[in-house]
């Protein structure tokens, strides 16, 4: 179990420096209306013991993880999907994506994964939440 992750609770892991990413996690929050998620960056402390316990490979998982419990972690366009789920309606309608096969989805995850930084740029640093948001974090 994750230090301060409820049971009730789903952790979002994403690259803390992503400009897409960040921009992703934000967007999760204001449409968080269940209170679902956690987050915290990859290069955190509960991001560090998913990727050792998972045995994550950074190079090919850099991005997305969404851990549900001990046994139960997702990534890639899986965890995409599994997170707009939650989110209801009308974001729970991209669960139809699920009928393409995984490694389709995944093919176009990689490639706007792989491409993020040239896109949408990077920070020198991890994200810091607000004071509204720090509840939402993981340390």
């Amino acid at each position: 179990m994750i230090d301060g992750l409820p049971e009730n609770k789903q952790l979002i892991l994403f690259d803390g420096v992503c400009n897409l990413c960040n921009s992703a996690i934000n967007y999760i929050i204001v449409h968080d209306k269940n209170n679902v998620f956690l987050f915290a960056p990859l290069q955190s402390d509960a991001g560090k013991h998913v990727i050792e316990k998972f045995k994550i490979d950074t190079n090919q998982i850099d991005s997305i993880l969404l851990y549900a419990s001990e046994n139960d972690l997702t990534y890639k366009s899986t965890a995409a999907l599994k997170i707009s789920k939650k989110l209801g309606f009308p974001h729970n309608l991209l669960a139809i994506f699920f009928i393409i096969p995984t490694f389709i989805r995944n093919g176009i995850y990689d490639f706007i994964a792989r491409n993020r930084y040239k896109w949408f740029g990077k920070k020198d640093a991890c994200m810091i939440p607000t004071k509204e948001l720090k509840a939402k974090f993981l340390n």
